[in-house]
C-alpha cells in the first residue's frame, strides 16, 4: 500500500490540464432512474464484525436493473441523456468491455431504439458474449488484451461513423465518459443515505478507476475528510497505483489477470484526476488473495467474482483495523454463468 501525497491537491500533471474532476451531483441520474420501471435501490448488507474490523457494510451491485452489475448505470444513462436530447434513435454506440460495460451499453441502446457493437477481448468469458448478444448487441472479438479491443473500438467509430462510449477517459474524449461516472453517483448516494453513520474506511476497487473516482468524490462531498478511502487493485493492473507513485499519467505493466473487469493497465484521465485529490491510499491484491476471498464471500450470501469481491478482498489482506473501525465495500456484481 502507499499513502496518497496528492491528497486534497491532486496532480499537478501536464496529461490533466483540460480533464475535468468527477460530478458530484447526483440529482439527474437520481431523477432518471425514477423514471426507469426496472430501477430501485440495492440492498446495504450488514456483516456486522468481519476481517478484524467491527463492522462491515456491503453495497451489493449484484442486481441492479437486472443487469448484473453497477455498470447499469452509467453507459445506459449515457444512452438516456442522449436519447432526451433526441440523439440516440438510429444512432450506434460502439465501446470496448470486460463484461459489464458493455452489457449496459447493449440495454441502453435497445432501449432507446440505438445499435451497439461490442468489442470484447480474448480473456472475456463467452458466458458474457451471450448475454450481450441477448440484448441485441453485435459482439466482435479481438484476439488481444482489453487496451487493444479499446483500439479496435475507437477504430471503428472513426471508419464506420459510430458514436464512442467508452467506460475511461483521455486527453479530447470526456464529455461521454464525465456522464457515464455521473451515473454512478445513484449507487453512491443510496450508500450515503443508507449508512446510519459515517464509515472510518471505505475499500474501492478499481480498473479504469470511473466506479472509485465517482464514489469518492461524491463520499468527500457527504462525509468530508472523515474516512480513509482505498483504491484496491489488481497487482497485475496497477494503473492508479503506479500513477501516483510516479506523480504523472503512466501506463502499468503486467501480466493479464483473473480479476478481469479490472484488468486495465491505463487509468481514465477523469478518474486519475479525482482520485488523486480524493483517496488516501492505493493497494494492490494478488491473483491468490482475490480467488482466497471467494469462499468466504458465498458463504455470506455474497456470491462474486474476483473482480466484485476485490474491495472485500483488500480489506481482507490487511492487519485487523480494529473494534472501532465501519467499512464501507461494494461487491460490483454477480457470479459469472
Amino acid at each position: 500500500m502507499i499513502e496518497n501525497p496528492f491528497l486534497g491537491v491532486g496532480l499537478n500533471d501536464v496529461s490533466l490540464a483540460e480533464i475535468p474532476m468527477p460530478s458530484v451531483d447526483a440529482t439527474a441520474p437520481n431523477k432518471l432512474l425514477e423514471r426507469c420501471p426496472e430501477a430501485g435501490p440495492t440492498p446495504l448488507v450488514a456483516l456486522g464484525s468481519f476481517a478484524g474490523a467491527g463492522s462491515v457494510f456491503v453495497k451489493d451491485e449484484r442486481d441492479r436493473m437486472g443487469l448484473g452489475s453497477f455498470k447499469a448505470l452509467g453507459a445506459a444513462y449515457v444512452i438516456a441523456c442522449e436519447a432526451a436530447a433526441g440523439r440516440a434513435e438510429g444512432q450506434t454506440f460502439v465501446c470496448a468491455s470486460a463484461g459489464n460495460h458493455g452489457l449496459s451499453v447493449a440495454a441502453g441502446a435497445q432501449a432507446f431504439k440505438a445499435k451497439a457493437v461490442i468489442y470484447l477481448s480474448r480473456t472475456v468469458p463467452e458466458a458474457f458474449a451471450e448475454r450481450l448478444r441477448a440484448r441485441g448487441a453485435e459482439v466482435r472479438r479481438v484476439d488481444g488484451s482489453y487496451e487493444e479491443s479499446m483500439g479496435a473500438a475507437a477504430k471503428a467509430a472513426v471508419v464506420e461513423g459510430f458514436k464512442l462510449l467508452s467506460d475511461s477517459s483521455w486527453p479530447g474524449y470526456t464529455e461521454y465518459p464525465f456522464r457515464l461516472m455521473e451515473g454512478y453517483l445513484a449507487m453512491a448516494d443510496e450508500a450515503a443515505e443508507a449508512m446510519a453513520e459515517p464509515p472510518t474506511h471505505i475499500f474501492l476497487q478499481a480498473g479504469v478507476g470511473g466506479l472509485a473516482a465517482a464514489c469518492a468524490a461524491y463520499f468527500r462531498k457527504v462525509w468530508g475528510d472523515g474516512p480513509k478511502i482505498i483504491v484496491v487493485e489488481p497487482e497485475a493492473a496497477p494503473a492508479l497505483k503506479d500513477c501516483i507513485a510516479a506523480g504523472k499519467f503512466v501506463t502499468a505493466v503486467g501480466p493479464e489477470s483473473c480479476m478481469g473487469r479490472l484488468d486495465c493497465k491505463e487509468a481514465s484521465l477523469i478518474a486519475l484526476n479525482g482520485l488523486a485529490r480524493d483517496a488516501n491510499a492505493f493497494m494492490t491484491i494478488t491473483e491468490e488473495e482475490s480467488v482466497a476471498a471467494l469462499p468466504l464471500l458465498a458463504d455470506l450470501g455474497l456470491q462474486t467474482t474476483p473482480s466484485g469481491g476485490a474491495g472485500l478482498a483488500g480489506l481482507m489482506g490487511l492487519a485487523p483495523l480494529g473494534p472501532e473501525a465501519r467499512v464501507l465495500c461494494i461487491v460490483s456484481e454477480g457470479p459469472e454463468g
